[in-house]
């Protein structure tokens, strides 16, 4: 479904687009890796079903599976990196301070398609090595704020180069917890308290999120065995085409022996215990580590202006769809 939108205009052509989100991707990346300390490596696009290494996303979400000819055992297209990185930080042998990063494509077949989500989904993933006192509220932010400052120069570099764009995010990044947020706005759904908190900062990390809220649900879905809830969250922008808030990357620092058998408890998801992932955090034996993921066509679309995601990356659409976008000036690639 898209989302009704007034006055849209694309400011770029096709080719235009192309060569910007070329221009972007070179750059933020860049950014990125120079800002965390983080090393490009390769990522698999599928894995076996019985490592635990694919990420559960909310838990009811289908997965892409098959089978191989000269392979035993179910393969399954990743969902995202969240585990398999931290697997790789130990493997690599990555230091405390160090980390890495890769291009992150997946196949979710249950979204619900519209402006925002696509079944096609590309990433920058990352993680990075840190120490047990590293686990706070203040070192999460100390990370926040060094990839918001590269999202902001990235903005201002794609302005320079397209003119015709505007400069849309602040200086700084605002940090509110789902409870605060609750309490702001306790009358308002959730997505609903997202958008009015965007409106009024533009740039919100809005963290804490897993864990029940007052009426006893979380304020969102979050796996349970890798984002620790108490110390993860979500960047969101405030995307002035589509009047609503944008998220562009989901992080935080990674669960440690004891938080991952409170948070699976929790979601009644024991069973999970038994894992060779979950087994070896228990047993200290995959690294402490921070990450999370940005999404690269989010980031091209809000640079750019775009009103949908199928203008920055190609997918598949329904007739219905594809029929509205032409209607509305939309250009899906």
């Amino acid at each position: 479904m898209i989302f009704n939108i007034t006055n849209y205009h694309n400011k770029l052509s096709l080719l235009e687009t192309e060569k910007a989100i070329k221009f972007i991707k070179d750059g933020f990346q860049k950014k990125l890796a120079s800002a965390l300390n983080l090393t490009r490596v390769s990522a698999p696009l599928f894995v076996f079903q019985n490592t635990g290494l694919n990420d559960d996303l909310n838990g009811v979400e289908r997965k892409v599976e098959f089978s191989a000819k000269d392979l035993n055992g179910n393969i399954q297209v990743v969902q995202s990196l969240a585990k398999w990185k931290r697997n790789a930080l130990h493997n690599y042998g990555f230091g405390v301070g160090q980390g890495i990063y890769t291009d992150m494509n997946a196949i979710r077949r249950d979204e619900d398609l519209d402006n925002l989500h696509s079944i096609y989904v590309d990433q920058w993933d990352w993680e990075k090595v840190i120490l047990k006192e590293d686990r706070n509220l203040d070192f999460l932010f100390d990370t926040v704020k060094l990839i918001y400052k590269a999202v902001v120069d990235e903005e201002r570099e794609v302005n320079a180069k397209y003119t015709c764009l505007n400069e849309k995010l602040p200086d700084q990044i605002t940090f509110i917890s789902t409870e605060e947020l609750e309490e702001r706005y306790p009358n308002l759904s959730r997505k609903e308290r997202e958008n009015k908190i965007t409106e009024e900062y533009h740039a919100v990390f809005l963290y804490r999120i897993g864990w029940p809220l007052k009426d006893g649900l979380p304020h969102d879905g979050r796996a349970a065995d890798y984002d620790d809830w108490n110390l993860n969250g979500d960047i969101l922008l405030y995307n002035p085409i589509l009047h609503r808030a944008f998220e562009i990357s989901s992080m935080g620092i990674r669960v440690d022996a004891k938080s991952i058998q409170e948070q699976l408890k929790a979601k009644h998801e024991e069973v999970k215990l038994f894992s060779p992932y979950t087994q070896n955090i228990i047993m200290n034996v995959l690294p402490l580590s921070i990450g999370g993921g940005i999404g690269q066509s989010r980031l091209c679309m809000y640079f750019l202006e775009k009103a949908h995601i199928g203008e920055v990356h190609p997918s598949l659409w329904s007739d219905e769809d594809k029929k509205k976008a032409e209607e509305l000036d939309i250009h899906l690639l």
